[in-house]
């Protein structure tokens, strides 16, 4: 079982998340004074779009009884969209996450674009379409947190692209 944990170890990340005085939200892997503290799980195995399951869901206990993590999800994962998928033109995005079992009582859904946080979507909202986005590169990512206890858990960020017609393409001229 040891040997276990220890392959899993470096599975675990503890990140750290604060505003600073003018509004920005920022992450760091070092403790900042008055930062919030972030438990996050990487993926396991080599498949990008897999759910994340962290060091304590894989682990088991002396008696034989899975161990679940600190919030107790065993999967938490932003599976839509896939990691570096690309959009075109006037595509919606769709956003899903995999939670299971289902959001607990006393914990909140919050959603980041990258790095800002998405205040239309609810609480306990696990699925939406992303408005109309401007060519670029996105990261999305979706944190729980025990709105009693303030411990919060994080899904690896998800980077994807959107790619627009450019207006001087040949087939935009006029002739």
């Amino acid at each position: 079982m040891l040997a276990t944990l220890a392959a899993f170890a470096g599975q675990a990340a503890v990140v750290y998340k604060w505003t600073d005085p003018d509004g920005v939200v920022h992450y760091s892997d070092q403790p900042v004074p008055g930062a919030q503290k972030i438990y996050t799980a990487t993926s396991l195995g080599t498949g990008g779009a897999a759910p994340s399951r962290g060091m304590a869901a894989m682990s088991q206990a002396a008696d034989g009884q899975s161990e679940t993590p600190g919030l107790g999800y065993t999967q938490f994962a932003v599976t839509s969209p896939t990691p570096d998928q690309t959009f075109f033109g006037d595509e919606i995005v769709s956003v899903n996450l995999a939670l299971n079992p289902a959001l607990k009582r006393n914990h909140a859904i919050t959603w980041h674009l990258n790095g800002r946080q998405l205040d239309e979507q609810g609480p306990t909202t696990t699925q939406f379409n992303l408005p109309r986005l401007d060519r670029g590169t996105y990261a999305i990512a979706a944190t729980i947190t025990d709105q009693q206890s303030g411990e919060s858990q994080s899904t690896d960020s998800i980077s994807f692209f959107v790619r627009q017609p450019s207006a001087l393409s040949p087939q935009h001229q006029k002739p």
